[in-house]
């Protein structure tokens, strides 16, 4: 319950820059960035695909755009790799307006999800293709191909050609050759979406060493959320050609401004109800005859309560709630299964809707069919407004 100190949050870039109209300091604040986009548009037609949004990368960063299919995400990183352009706002790279320019001139590396490799040329003729094209000499062209596959761990396989290699080999000389000539912008489009789930986690973890040790700005588009959240330093959640909130795995988990990133992010439970709000800076919220208590106040009326499942406790029909700090609702296991080291539970709540909870593998266990009390602190509830379409537009 909130007794401490209100204290406002910062601004983050995306905000300030939405506070700004055309003057010194957004201009400034564009300069400093890695890639800045402000006011974005993209039309096809009468139909803005991304709607105008705004975004500051950071130089260095490794920023994911995050979202379903048709949100906006890939349209935006084919106007920041210049293959697709911009109906209006401003885009810069490096402090440089770039909307006007082709892709060649961008001084950034692309990585596609079908590895696009010539498959008439060796590994190390694959990656000196970029090199060719910007005449570098030959003897420096040695050089830069060695390092490149030193950095992708595939030293001995220079001499081997695409078909000789596994899914995962091909992907990672894609990335040496995108890599190859230090570009301070790498752009990934769902570059792991054709690997096998062991082989994705691998390559993951590669990827951000390679950032790690290559320092240049990375943006990758994903439409997986546990791939954003292990990955990025911040993320970009975009829904129906908008960005919906921008944050790191950790605020947009923990504290979602909407319900959609709540629910695209994670599993979660949520308890829908009107809501009045309390004197003491939080708000009871009806949630079909049982009162659900949440932090916060909104100049709303219709309410989304929403708790990851890992902070739900179950306890036996009849329970008695004593504890003050906490919320209790009834609901009734439809499915168990055993992850290893948790169990999870689809519950059915008071509203119809089904909750997701998640209990230590050596807790005690629960029944399909089982009357249950569901509790939680206070604190772990999210209180959002619930404009009734973020189902809808999860799909």
């Amino acid at each position: 319950m909130s007794d401490k100190t209100h204290k406002e949050p910062a601004l983050s870039p995306e905000e300030q820059l939405r506070e700004l109209d055309y003057n010194t300091t957004a201009i400034n604040l564009m300069t400093d960035a890695g890639i800045s986009l402000k006011n974005v548009t993209k039309r096809y037609g009468d139909k803005a695909v991304v709607d105008d949004i705004d975004l500051i990368i950071e130089p260095g960063e490794f920023m994911t755009l995050l979202g379903p299919s048709g949100s906006g995400k890939t349209t935006t990183l084919n106007m920041i790799a210049g293959f697709a352009d911009v109906t209006e706002g401003l885009l810069h790279i490096y402090g440089n307006p770039v909307a006007k320019l082709p892709a060649h001139k961008r001084d950034i590396g692309m990585v596609f999800q079908n590895y696009a490799l010539f498959p008439h040329k060796t590994v190390a003729q694959n990656i000196a293709f970029p090199l060719e094209r910007r005449k570098i000499a030959k003897a420096e062209q040695k050089t830069m191909i060695a390092e490149a596959l030193e950095m992708v761990r595939m030293s001995d396989f220079g001499d081997r050609y695409p078909s000789e290699l596994s899914g995962g080999q091909q992907q990672r000389v894609a990335l040496a050759r995108a890599l190859v000539y230090k570009p301070r912008v790498l752009l990934m489009d769902e570059p792991l979406g054709a690997l096998d789930k062991k082989l994705r986690e691998w390559l993951q973890a590669e990827i951000k060493r390679i950032h790690r040790d290559v320092g240049s700005t990375f943006v990758y588009v994903t439409h997986d959320q546990d791939e954003a959240l292990s990955m990025s330093d911040r993320i970009a959640v975009f829904n129906n050609g908008k960005i919906e909130q921008v944050g790191t795995a950790v605020e947009l988990y923990e504290r979602p401004v909407t319900l959609f990133v709540g629910k695209f992010l994670g599993e979660s439970t949520v308890f829908f109800g009107k809501g009045v709000a309390n004197a003491d800076g939080t708000t009871t919220v009806d949630v079909s005859g049982n009162k659900v208590i949440a932090d916060g106040k909104k100049d709303v009326s219709d309410f989304a309560v929403l708790v990851r499942p890992e902070n739900i406790s179950l306890h036996n029909a009849g329970f008695t709630n004593a504890d003050s700090a906490q919320n209790a609702v009834p609901g009734k296991v439809e499915t168990v299964t055993y992850l290893g080291s948790a169990w999870r539970y689809e519950i059915k709540l008071p509203d119809g809707n089904v909750g997701t909870v998640r209990t230590p593998h050596d807790s005690p266990v629960f029944d399909s069919g089982a009357d249950v009390v569901l509790t939680w602190p206070i604190e772990a509830g999210v209180l959002l407004e619930d404009l009734g379409d973020a189902d809808e537009s999860l799909t």
